[in-house]
């Protein structure tokens, strides 16, 4: 599914609001951060994961490990912030047709 810029704007209002749900700690990205960014999509469909990271390159890598690992849509991305999106079984947001 990939989402039209109709749904992403809408996407990006809703979560505005938003504080970050997951925080990437020195670990990084591991099995059970993984874990709890799965559930907290199934929950919440949208949510923010804060990837704090020095290296650019490497803040880039997470992120799209994340959206890949968590079969999700990125959203938008605006510093060390990542906002994503996955349709739940039962749905919470009614996004607009594309």
């Amino acid at each position: 599914m990939n989402l039209s810029n109709k749904q992403k704007q809408f996407l990006k209002a809703k979560a505005h609001e938003l504080k970050p749900t997951i925080l990437l700690g020195g670990n990084g990205l591991t099995e059970g951060v993984m874990a709890e960014i799965d559930l907290a999509l199934e929950h919440h469909e949208l949510i923010k994961v804060k990837v704090p990271s020095i290296d650019r390159e490497e803040k880039i890598a997470i992120m799209d490990a994340i959206v890949r690992e968590a079969k999700a849509q990125k959203v938008q991305v605006i510093g060390h912030i990542l906002v994503v999106y996955r349709a739940a079984k039962e749905k919470k947001l009614h996004i607009p047709k594309g």
